[in-house]
């Protein structure tokens, strides 16, 4: 599972190590800490992001949009304003199911993430922690690299590494 996590709101960087600290034994790698600013056109303060790769073959992806959700709950998102600000963002960017890719669509999830190709704030963390990734896109599977290389400069530039670590 490849979660991307960010956070607008209060100790930024707390509201990001909640989600490592709660994977647990599920976690398997921990992207550099980046500031970006805000994506959809709302008016409000950077963002930190980080990519985290997890696996624990006890969950599917329900179960893991269920967990995404609960770390959420725990750090009182509130979902008031499409893009708005948020202490905690948790979204699915793409799952498998041993080899396989989950290709899903249903009213709760679809995966991959269906934005997660056009966001340098998941993408360039995600190379960060692993540089074959590959991410399915209108049914073809691409280089992350090459998801990044085809984005607005400013956009990509606009994903800063921080310093921050999350441990």
């Amino acid at each position: 599972m490849v979660l991307s996590i960010g956070s607008n709101l209060g100790d930024r960087l707390a509201r990001l190590q909640s989600v490592v600290d709660g994977l647990g034994p599920a976690l398997r790698a921990v992207s550099a800490v980046y500031e970006t600013a805000a994506w959809g056109g709302v008016e409000q303060g950077p963002f930190l992001n980080a990519v985290l790769i997890a696996d624990d073959p006890q969950r599917d992806a329900h179960g893991w949009l269920r967990r995404a959700h609960d770390f959420e709950s725990a750090a009182d998102r509130v979902r008031d304003q499409r893009w708005g600000p948020r202490t905690l963002d948790v979204d699915l960017v793409t799952c498998h199911d041993g080899e396989a890719e989950v290709i899903l669509r249903d009213e709760d999830l679809t995966l991959p993430h269906p934005y997660a190709h056009q966001r340098a704030f998941v993408l360039v963390p995600w190379l960060d922690v692993d540089p074959d990734a590959e991410l399915t896109v209108a049914g073809e599977h691409r280089p992350v690299g090459n998801l990044v290389a085809r984005l607005d400069p400013a956009e990509r530039d606009g994903v800063r590494l921080t310093g921050l670590v999350l441990a």
